[in-house]
């Protein structure tokens, strides 16, 4: 393909997007290309574009989500727009760390700059868990209960924010649950056009999905069990063809 036309691609097709990326940070595995890729995607999309400014996506494990969410997601918006600010939790330091340092390295690579010559990270502010583009924006990485005195958010990302032993504990849930309407809600720098994703595996009734659900109606749900509870229709359009397309999942 034509080096021209595959950065138009790249730059304008999330899904394109994060394919490249997954080439960069599992370069050791094999992409196998799947519809619930489309479908999270063409979900996050919507949010990108306006349409949607709450979003919760249940997946299994090992289905792209963080790669998807915490990765490629910050460097596509951060790519488009170099002063947005961005918040991103996990459930413990080691992981948030590990997914800030996979989305600082993809925006640091050839590809990527060439991709989007007016995003660059400043020379002086690029921690790991806390680096600045050149024009003001940023990716934060916290934990779960991290302190974010200070810092506002235009998105807020939030990835599995429970450890799976943990989702059985009242005080885990609860504690989770409390942080985020104390503390992260508080961070959106607007709460009318802020965004706040949610992608995890559901864990239990009580998780902050079901927290969420429970207390807030504006939150769209993508629910994609590892098995099909009922027939499934899901509609998608191609950021390249500009086509829709329905994809149909079979009850078990």
């Amino acid at each position: 393909m034509d080096r021209q036309i595959l950065q138009t691609v790249l730059r304008n097709d999330f899904k394109s997007f994060v394919r490249r990326v997954f080439m960069d940070v599992a370069s050791d595995s094999t992409y196998l290309d799947n519809w619930h890729i489309d479908v999270v995607c063409n979900a996050i999309w919507d949010m990108y574009a306006g349409n949607n400014n709450r979003l919760i996506v249940n997946i299994p494990p090992r289905s792209m989500k963080s790669i998807i969410c915490s990765v490629a997601l910050p460097a596509f918006l951060l790519g488009h727009n170099p002063k947005a600010s961005i918040i991103c939790a996990s459930y413990s330091d080691e992981l948030a760390a590990k997914f800030a340092n996979d989305c600082r390295n993809v925006m640091l690579s050839d590809w990527y700059c060439g991709l989007f010559p007016f995003t660059r990270l400043h020379k002086s502010r690029r921690a790991v868990t806390d680096f600045e583009t050149t024009r003001g924006g940023g990716r934060l990485a916290t934990s779960i209960g991290g302190t974010l005195t200070g810092r506002g958010g235009d998105w807020i990302i939030i990835d599995d924010p429970l450890k799976p032993i943990e989702a059985f504990s009242d005080l885990q849930r609860e504690k989770v649950n409390e942080w985020y309407g104390s503390t992260l809600y508080s961070r959106l720098n607007d709460k009318n056009t802020g965004k706040i994703l949610l992608i995890m595996q559901r864990l239990h009734q009580n998780d902050l999905t079901g927290h969420l659900l429970a207390s807030n109606a504006n939150f769209k749900l993508i629910r994609l069990p590892a098995i099909a509870e009922e027939d499934e229709n899901w509609q998608i359009t191609s950021r390249i063809t500009g086509k829709p397309r329905i994809i149909t999942r079979a009850k078990g």
